[in-house]
């Protein structure tokens, strides 16, 4: 029988549930817990493949990631951020928001060891706060936007998140993209109608399927989404 050690729990603002971050003894892993909630896993350290190339593959397409200006929307478990570091240069910046403070205090303490401590480099700014408020208020500031807030465009935990994926709230992030710029978005699974959504709002749209842990097993969606013409 594995054993498993509750490290913290976190109320997710605006709804009755909570993430709870748990460590066995060789990974961590975070569940979403309350009404609804089921006890479900979203994350651990074991599965991020996906949360790698959510960060990496947007960074790479730049015509100059040296100095690029990114924005990746939920922290997680810090490993989209790390592989945005990774692809970018010395005189970059890298934002992240994450709604929740708790899940920042986990990436500073035991947890951030798992993505090699992205917080701590000279480049990461951190905002605490809704990621759509940010949008909202940004013009022309970002080079890639990476957006992993939820379990895709059929929001589990929070239903407010939803906005990011209707056509305001893409229009909004394409208003916060500098010229050349992309955007990106996470999704447990695959969701014709926001691949379709993406399109009606002129965007040139790349359906990538990732496997979550090698190159076995379960697939989660990326959508890589820049303007056409």
């Amino acid at each position: 029988m594995r054993h498993w050690t509750l490290l913290g729990e976190a109320p997710i603002p605006g709804t009755g549930k909570s993430l709870a971050l748990y460590q066995g003894k060789d990974d961590f892993f975070i569940k979403l817990t309350g009404p609804q909630g089921g006890g479900q896993e979203l994350m651990n350290t074991r599965k991020h493949g996906s949360e790698d190339a959510l960060g990496a593959l947007p960074c790479e397409r730049l015509a100059n990631p040296a100095n690029a200006r990114v924005l990746i929307g939920g922290l997680g478990m810090g490993f989209t951020l790390a592989a945005a570091l990774e692809a970018v240069g010395e005189d970059a910046e890298v934002t992240v928001a994450e709604l929740i403070p708790e899940v920042v205090d986990w990436n500073r303490g035991p947890l951030g060891e798992r993505s090699g401590r992205p917080l701590n480099d000279l480049r990461t700014r951190v905002y605490v706060g809704d990621v759509a408020k940010l949008l909202r208020r940004s013009r022309a500031c970002f080079d890639v936007i990476a957006l992993d807030v939820d379990n895709g465009p059929e929001g589990l935990t929070r239903k407010s998140n939803d906005w990011l994926y209707s056509m305001a709230g893409i229009e909004s992030a394409r208003k916060a993209l500098r010229p050349g710029g992309i955007l990106a978005y996470w999704s447990a699974g695959p969701d014709r109608d926001f691949s379709d959504t993406l399109r009606c709002c002129g965007l040139r749209v790349e359906d990538v399927m990732v496997h979550a842990h090698g190159n076995r097993g379960e697939r989660h969606t990326l959508w890589i989404a820049t303007e056409s013409n």
